[in-house]
């Protein structure tokens, strides 16, 4: 029987098939921590699951203070490509890389149903 942490390993690479705009994605738990991940080689995968924790974590604050309802993503947009941040479950976030000419519906889409299905395997 294979693992939890290799189910989700699949699913993140699920994603990145699916979704061809998607170049990596990294499942963490809230305190930072690499889960699963599906990362291009060269990535620090620790700082990338702590800063993941801590914008998610602060996203989610900010929306409380300034009264937004609950936080659904935590958007980063750069010049060469977006990071979408999305909670899985209590105990998780699901980092997204996407080329910055991807469509954001779909990604936010295909994101959210993959943190759904994340969050059953936690």
């Amino acid at each position: 029987m294979r693992s939890r942490t290799e189910m989700m390993v699949d699913r993140l690479r699920d994603l990145q098939a699916g979704t061809p705009d998607i170049e990596a994605s990294a499942v963490v738990s809230v305190d930072g921590l690499i889960m699963a991940s599906s990362l291009p080689s060269g990535v620090d995968e620790d700082r990338i699951s702590a800063m993941s924790a801590a914008m998610l974590s602060l996203g989610d604050r900010i929306a409380s203070e300034l009264s937004r309802g609950v936080l659904e993503r935590v958007y980063i947009s750069g010049d060469e490509g977006i990071i979408v941040l999305m909670a899985v479950g209590e105990d998780a976030v699901l980092t997204v890389l996407a080329r910055s000419t991807a469509k954001l519906g779909l990604i936010f889409l295909d994101a959210s149903r993959a943190a759904e299905d994340l969050a059953r395997l936690l």
